[in-house]
């Protein structure tokens, strides 16, 4: 009998040993599955992301974090309809939707500053705002578009009613301006560099040059209030590993672009080198932590819209944003 319960005991000590053992048998820790959907196609934007899911620095975090694509439904809507935990949106995206009772918060700026303005050939000669009288402007639709142009025509003494709008949905800005139109509004990190890649000379005149109202945050990342206030551990462990994948592409901006370049195989793997290169530097940039943001950013933008009419009703700056998510907590 003594001899049968030794036997079962080194048995189970052998099965303790077994379950307990590094890298044996099936963990039993769940992660929380967590989604966040972008703005637009994968690019340099949201190498932070892809880099926190490849170091893994969200598995550490207990997060199974899945990167979407949005559809016909807006990164806000997802988000404030709880069909995403996160998104990539705009300032003044965030800023419309908090007048219109859309329940979104911005939780980190990706970049500091405004990098998007007014790109034209070289041939077009145009050199400064007023040059855009006379020229085709290719449109994506928005209404805030043709008050961006008129301001900045304004000041340099212009007239935005002697240009010709020309809707392009979707299209790029390169079968743009082989199709008649002369201006377009790009971000220079991606499509800049691009032109640069094709030996496409640009004028390009930035926002950031003419108006420091229009020196916003594009983009940032986004939640809803109910899972800032609901779930906050969940927002604060998905920010320290995106936090943590942001500042990794800072430090190492080759190996980040290797790393969106192996996630989203289609990207032009020069293109996604040389625009993080470019980049990298401008996501922090003077702030004192990756994704800090200023009341006073929020405050000046939201002026200029209701100044030029697009937008209605209340805006409260310091309830559209919140430093508290970031590792540092804005301190």
């Amino acid at each position: 009998m003594r001899k049968w319960f030794g036997l079962f005991l080194v048995f189970c000590l052998m099965v303790l040993a077994a379950c307990s053992s590094p890298g044996q048998g099936k963990t039993t820790e769940k992660h929380k599955k967590v989604t966040v959907v972008l703005d637009w196609t994968p690019n340099t934007n949201h190498t932070g992301l892809y880099v926190a899911k490849e170091k893994k620095y969200f598995q550490n975090e207990g997060l199974d974090v899945q990167i979407i694509q949005p559809g016909k439904t807006t990164a806000e809507q997802m988000v404030a309809s709880k069909n995403a935990d996160f998104g990539i949106s705009y300032q003044e995206m965030v800023t419309q939707a908090r007048t219109q009772n859309i329940p979104v918060i911005s939780i980190a700026a990706i970049i500091q500053h405004n990098t998007s303005g007014f790109a034209s050939p070289v041939a077009k000669n145009i050199k400064r705002p007023k040059d855009f009288e006379g020229k085709t402007y290719g449109a994506f639709g928005a209404p805030v578009e043709q008050q961006v142009i008129g301001s900045l025509m304004e000041k340099d003494h212009g007239d935005v009613k002697k240009v010709k709008f020309s809707n392009i949905g979707n299209m790029d800005y390169f079968t743009a301006t082989k199709k008649g139109i002369d201006f377009a509004w790009i971000y220079y990190g991606w499509t800049g560099i691009e032109a640069e890649l094709r030996g496409e000379k640009l004028n390009m005149l930035y926002l950031t040059d003419y108006s420091k109202d229009l020196d916003y945050y594009t983009p940032v990342i986004i939640t809803s209030e109910h899972k800032a206030k609901q779930d906050p551990e969940t927002v604060r462990a998905f920010m320290r590993a995106v936090a943590k994948g942001y500042r990794y592409a800072i430090e190492h901006p080759n190996e980040a672009a290797d790393i969106l370049i192996h996630a989203v195989p289609n990207l032009d793997p020069q293109l996604v080198k040389k625009s993080q290169a470019w980049l990298s530097p401008r996501y922090q940039a003077e702030a004192k932590e990756w994704g800090y943001q200023k009341k006073e950013v929020w405050e000046n933008y939201a002026r200029w819209m209701k100044e030029h009419k697009l937008l209605e009703g209340n805006f409260e700056a310091e309830k559209a944003f919140t430093n508290e998510f970031l590792p540092g907590g804005g301190k």
